[in-house]
């Protein structure tokens, strides 16, 4: 069994975190923290976990994850790199869901983040947790930077026409909604059901964190630097991501073979039949990402549309799916569930 640690798990993503692992054949989770909540039983805190994760939450200082094979940060940014070198050091490995480890270029991390990084020396080791990209260097990998909800949906929509060549990737648009859920746990008033209800918006048009994420992704898929404006929405979901994607076509190509033959092999890409419309509640719950592409007209734009839950491709499903790879597992063991409808 892989003893499992699991640094924050009262947020969204950490609980999500638990109810996956907790059905994990070949998982046992050792120890839970939380200072906040340290000594409360995580049935209490969170009844649908009752009779499936009989621990507690224990105080950081008091628990010893370098006994764990691997430990989980579901962490605000900037709190998985205070303690991943010690971790490392004792030979446990490292799956951060926050954006601690995701940009390689710490100077522009810090820009973005808005503090200094506390182990830059690991940056560049940490492999980028995207597994239709990355897959064999995950099976290696002591330190995985888990993707973004946003980064997750906008790559795996973009990748088939940035691999293939064949657009201009100086004017690459990405236009993303997002369930509330992505906005984590706290306590917000733009996340008060009176505010988010019954409402959509657009936010952090002149600047998002996910942006230098994004474009560091896309720009690695093209070889060179990538034009991206990336505009995100709030939806009055809990749950989901939907990426409409524009990109302006420089070849004649069959987009549905494209896409289809990329991700032939792709335990959790789906791509649609043509004309299809993806939506967010036919992924909700599970690990996929589903995916349609258009060209209206026949034009020379293309439109890809990919929806994802945020809390589970976007963000514990695809670490677990990480945590497959990197213990030489079947890649979807505990995430290969059917999306919940209605």
């Amino acid at each position: 069994m892989i003893k499992v640690g699991i640094v924050g798990g009262t947020g969204y993503t950490g609980v999500e975190l638990l109810r996956i692992l907790s059905q994990h054949p070949e998982v046992q989770i050792q120890a839970i923290t939380s200072r906040q909540e340290a000594g409360v039983a995580v049935a209490d805190l969170f009844p649908s976990l009752r009779g499936r994760v009989a621990l507690k939450f224990c105080d950081p200082a008091e628990v010893a994850l370098e006994d764990c094979a691997v430990v989980f940060f579901a962490t605000p940014n900037g709190i998985a790199m205070q303690q991943v070198r010690s971790l490392l050091a004792a030979g446990v490995r490292v799956i951060d869901l926050a954006a601690d480890f995701r940009i390689k270029d710490v100077a522009v991390w810090e820009k973005w983040y808005g503090m200094p990084h506390a182990c830059p020396e690991l940056v560049a080791e940490a492999v980028y947790g995207l597994p239709e990209i990355h897959r064999d260097r995950i099976r290696k990998a002591r330190l995985v930077a888990n993707p973004g909800c946003y980064p997750t949906a906008v790559q795996l929509g973009f990748l088939p026409l940035i691999e293939a060549g064949i657009v201009d990737v100086d004017h690459l648009v990405a236009d993303v909604k997002s369930g509330v859920s992505g906005a984590g746990r706290k306590a917000e008033v733009h996340t008060l059901f009176a505010e988010a209800s019954d409402n959509f918006k657009a936010y952090g048009v002149p600047g998002h964190r996910h942006l230098p994420e994004i474009r560091q992704g896309l720009s690695n898929m093209a070889a060179k630097p990538v034009g991206l404006t990336f505009v995100p929405h709030l939806t009055p979901m809990i749950r989901g991501i939907h990426a409409t994607l524009y990109a302006r076509l420089t070849t004649n190509t069959d987009l549905q073979t494209l896409f289809e033959q990329r991700y032939a092999n792709e335990p959790f890409v789906d791509v649609l039949p043509a004309g299809s419309h993806p939506e967010t509640r036919s992924v909700r719950g599970s690990n996929l990402c589903r995916i349609a592409v258009h060209r209206p007209q026949g034009g020379d734009t293309v439109v890809v549309l990919s929806v994802t839950d945020n809390l589970v491709k976007g963000a514990a499903g695809q670490a677990v799916q990480n945590m497959n790879l990197m213990f030489s597992l079947p890649e979807t063991l505990a995430i290969d569930h059917a999306p919940l409808l209605p």
